[in-house]
């Protein structure tokens, strides 16, 4: 009992509602009882009902590991978030006294805790604007995960407390008669750091204790949003300000809803202090947050920014949730989304857009509109043309560029910081792959028909249904994705849908099959690889190997790697290239040239003359005289590398290039002594 009217004590000193308190002393009744959600609806009604189902852990579901469990137990609670944003301060402060507690349990379970309180439940708290709780959950859990620091930075803050009582006071006596001599009213209170914040500032910022403790911090809490700024005046009237270190949130809030002028000043004797300046109501709405919504409840009930706010956040999550391939992928997205440091930059109207700290334009697109960062393919940041992938600063400009037809990289996924970029691409790319996949097992599995006299559109129904059943798929859709995937064989597939038709055309027909060769366009997308041991172009000829979950590998039809399985029918598949072609395809050269001063960049400036891009060059000294440099570029045919090689073998200094289509023989220069490299 002790537990259930400690959360709902916590919840009436933020003033929330009666049905809050109920939801808060029932909340592990469906957990830890056998009465069900239905018995408390009858009871307690709906509304209880769904906060408690919303709280309660997934205890019924057998998962594989506890990160999963944690990870579909937070996404069951965002789906609740997002009917009844009570939900999330119930647990709250469920998880604010089981922090309260913890020394009871074993050192294991309390560092598990512990770690999940600051890497969810902080942030969460931060971002909802509850910073009095953000604060409680940090220290415990802080001293519960180290303990001994926590003990000796406490220490050490006790120590540099007692020394430092008649600075603070001197600085507080001044900053009150300069308000008192401006006729501005407020009251003026000493800001202390606190404990977690001075570690993750020592850790972060790599600064010792000492310089930490050296800035001495106020709050300056004023009647109205016109002296707020009447109070800045007049502090910086007293002592210099530190240039850069201004920020107003008054007129442009973070995210979670916080407002304050926040300045660092040089006061008496050089110490630095940091004053924030804010009204009675914005200090309110620091310490509570959200939950400052039902402490100030106005009669006729509307919504305060904090819960606007929280609700657009609520919905974002569910949108990622909605993206995301699984729970794990999803407390991933959110977990980046809880990132506390922030930018703020404009669209080309002047609409101001908040993003984590270092955010790219690609961020910035998905959080415009979805279908915004699915077309983006260039932006100007304050005007300029810039790459993508650079990161923004706070008031800059960006304006994205779009393309029809266009798609997202699997690049951006390496320099994206926000969840709602990170969930779309992947969404978008897993959607991608789906597609290409089944139009890929498509012409395989009618590839393979046609050897028995058949195509796709002529097989009977209860054909495909017998295959379903056997195969364990739902759907045809499934089925031509897994060949195309390389999971299943065209042919088996193929001879099992024309199980009742007269077998005696196989044999006829095997020629012809043979002879119909698949053609690659170049355009098929993920599912078609072309291997990196032999490098096949169009006009070489070439070979289909399927390998399971990758699709179709292109090699060369003398590819020693595959010759093994060349004559297998079952993982080889005669291919040829499309008369229509399209695409640039990777080739290795070998050049044996002579020393000197600048050939690289010659080599180099011809080669991008002959219209082919390079990838990468390395050179190997053989001897005093001749090197050997080893390229790899980007072709569209044999005819155009026949070109380039034509060009290459005219330099003067070159002595041979030829092609390299085998492994073994990059394995023969590979690393030399006093191999050097060039980008």
């Amino acid at each position: 009992m002790t537990h259930p009217l400690a959360v709902a004590s916590i919840l009436v000193e933020m003033h929330m509602d009666h049905q809050s308190l109920m939801a808060a002393m029932l909340h592990d009744v469906i957990e830890d009882t056998g009465i069900t959600k239905t018995a408390i609806k009858s009871q307690f009604g709906n509304t209880v009902a769904d906060l408690v189902d919303g709280v309660s852990k997934l205890n019924k579901i057998t998962f594989s590991s506890r990160a999963e469990a944690q990870a579909e137990n937070f996404q069951k609670m965002a789906m609740a978030m997002a009917k009844d944003l009570r939900v999330i301060l119930v647990k709250l402060a469920d998880r604010l006294h089981n922090m309260r507690t913890l020394e009871v349990l074993t050192p294991d379970k309390r560092r598990r805790i512990a770690r999940e309180t600051l890497d969810i439940y902080a942030p969460i708290a931060n971002r909802l604007g509850m910073n009095s709780v953000r604060i409680e959950f940090e220290d415990l859990g802080f001293a519960a995960l180290y303990p001994m620091r926590s003990r000796r930075i406490e220490a050490a803050v006790r120590q540099v407390r007692g020394n430092r009582k008649e600075i603070v006071s001197q600085i507080q006596t001044s900053l009150e008669a300069c308000l008192d001599r401006e006729n501005l009213p407020g009251r003026t209170i000493g800001r202390e750091k606190h404990l977690y914040s001075i570690y993750e500032k020592m850790r972060i910022k790599r600064k010792s204790f000492s310089d930490i403790m050296d800035v001495y911090a106020f709050r300056l809490i004023v009647d109205s949003v016109d002296t707020c700024y009447r109070v800045l005046g007049a502090v910086h009237n007293l002592y210099k300000p530190v240039p850069g270190r201004f920020k107003d949130y008054i007129a442009i809030p973070k995210a979670n809803g916080y407002q304050s002028l926040h300045t660092t000043l040089f006061s008496m004797h050089g110490v630095p202090i940091e004053i924030q300046i804010r009204t009675e109501e914005m200090e309110a709405m620091a310490n509570n947050g959200i939950a400052s919504h039902w402490l100030y409840k106005s009669s006729d009930d509307l919504p305060t920014n904090a819960h606007l706010r929280a609700r657009e956040w609520v919905s974002g999550l569910l949108e990622m949730q909605k993206h995301a391939g699984n729970s794990l992928e999803f407390i991933e997205h959110v977990k980046i989304d809880l990132f506390p440091d922030e930018i703020y930059v404009f669209t080309p109207k002047g609409s101001i857009l908040e993003l984590p700290a270092g955010s790219t334009a690609v961020d910035f697109a998905y959080a415009v509109h979805t279908d915004v960062g699915n077309a983006c393919v260039a932006c100007r940041i304050s005007r300029r043309l810039a790459p993508l992938s650079e990161p923004l600063q706070s008031g800059q400009t960006v304006e994205v560029i779009t393309a029809p037809g266009t798609q997202p990289n699997p690049a951006w996924l390496s320099f994206v910081k926000t969840g709602k970029a990170r969930s779309n691409i992947r969404h978008y790319l897993k959607n991608q792959k789906h597609s290409e996949s089944v139009a890929l097992g498509r012409r395989l599995l009618n590839k393979a028909l046609a050897s028995f006299g058949s195509q796709l559109d002529e097989v009977q129904q209860r054909n495909i249904k017998a295959v379903l059943l056997q195969t364990n798929l739902q759907s045809m859709d499934e089925l031509l994705e897994d060949i195309g995937l390389g999971n299943r064989m065209s042919y088996m597939i193929a001879q099992r849908l024309t199980a009742n038709t007269a077998r005696v055309q196989q044999e006829a027909d095997r020629t012809r099959r043979e002879t119909d060769s698949l053609a690659i366009r170049g355009s098929e997308g993920m599912v078609m690889h072309f291997a990196k041991c032999c490098h096949p172009i169009p006009g070489d000829p070439i070979v289909g190997h399927i390998s399971s979950g990758r699709g179709m590998v292109i090699h060369t039809d003398d590819c020693n790697n595959i010759a093994d399985v060349r004559d297998n029918q079952e993982k080889c598949l005669e291919v040829s290239w499309d008369p229509k072609v399209e695409g640039e395809f990777s080739v290795e050269l070998r050049v044996e040239l002579e020393n000197q001063r600048g050939i690289i960049a010659t080599l180099a400036t011809t080669i991008t003359g002959a219209e082919a891009n390079i990838e990468k060059i390395s050179t190997v000294e053989r001897d005093a005289r001749f090197s050997i440099v080893n390229l790899s570029i980007n072709v569209k045919t044999r005819v155009h590398l026949a070109s380039v090689m034509k060009r290459v073998r005219a330099l003067l200094a070159v002595s041979s290039v030829s092609r390299v289509k085998s492994r073994k023989v990059r394995k023969a220069i590979k690393n030399p002594i006093g191999a050097l490299s060039h980008k």
